[in-house]
């Protein structure tokens, strides 16, 4: 645009084709290095995608200069960059000046520290939005089992590392760790049970197995009927941030505060900020959760 940055639909319907001429292959580039950082982040398929609208930035940010994203300081900020977004749940509406604001944001931040890009900059993630998430409908939730992916999870069963491979070959899905159907039985409050707290990717036949049944009935018949020893299915368990003991004695309560806990660091990680609330969090009702999930 003329006198300035920007990407509305106006500013695009300008473009004259001999400008999309010289840019289309840097462009094409651009998204083929997005997919792949995207790819990096364990984000597998469509689905699991937490934004398309964060893919233009991210292309835009790879086609100005794709090596300056090989400087692994600068790959660390492009990465804290996408993961403030997703749990910010910046992206989620009109974003043509955040588009702008981002991809100058992430320029300046390469040659100096502290000019932080917008969304870096206004990223806020309160504890008890984690209570609240319950589908893919929010980026938040398919942020959460992004980073349990990334942070090396192993199926119950076999204990393959949970890679692109796997992933896609073993029709992986999102399921209840404390099984919906016991949980039921059990009184403990849907609200708990169904959030994202309590869910973890799992291969479809391993899920098949565990069914509807007591954690610490699920597990020994893992032991016991295939092939898999204590001290191996509790390293499978440990690396979806569960709580071995609490889990085998479907101590429900301790499991969900102690997963809870053991998000938010991944969050906090992930985003280089702060989980806003997360010392009370436990104690305080869903209900009062005042941002809601929406479609995106």
């Amino acid at each position: 645009a003329r006198g300035g940055v920007s990407c509305k639909k106006k500013d695009v319907l300008r473009l004259q084709y001999k400008e999309y001429e010289e840019n289309k292959t840097a462009l094409l580039e651009g998204l083929s290095s997005a997919i792949n950082f995207i790819k990096e982040q364990c984000i597998y398929t469509s689905v699991d995608l937490p934004y398309t609208s964060q893919l233009i930035p991210l292309s835009v940010a790879f086609a100005i200069d794709k090596n300056l994203w090989f400087n692994a300081k600068n790959k660390e900020k492009l990465t804290q960059w996408y993961w403030c977004g997703v749990f910010g749940e910046l992206y989620g509406g009109a974003n043509e000046t955040r588009y702008v604001t981002d991809v100058q944001g992430l320029m300046r931040w390469t040659q100096n520290d502290d000019e932080k890009p917008d969304t870096v900059e206004r990223s806020n993630f309160f504890a008890t939005r984690l209570h609240q998430l319950s589908t893919r409908n929010s980026a938040a939730y398919k942020g959460v089992m992004a980073l349990i992916l990334k942070n090396h999870c192993k199926d119950f069963i076999s204990g393959s590392e949970m890679d692109f491979a796997s992933y896609v070959g073993e029709a992986t899905d999102i399921h209840h760790i404390f099984p919906a159907n016991y949980c039921d039985k059990e009184g403990i409050d849907s609200k708990q049970w169904n959030s994202v707290i309590n869910k973890t990717p799992i291969y479809a036949r391993t899920n098949r197995i565990i069914g509807g049944y007591a954690p610490s009935k699920y597990l020994n018949s893992i032991e016991k009927n295939h092939g898999v020893t204590k001290d191996k299915l509790d390293e499978y368990l440990k690396s979806h941030l569960i709580d071995v003991d609490a889990i085998r004695s479907d101590d429900f309560a301790t499991y969900f505060t102690n997963r809870a806990e053991a998000i938010y660091d991944l969050i906090e990680r992930a985003t280089g900020k702060e989980v806003a609330g997360r010392e009370n969090a436990n104690s305080e009702s869903v209900d009062d959760v005042i941002i809601e999930e929406q479609e995106i």
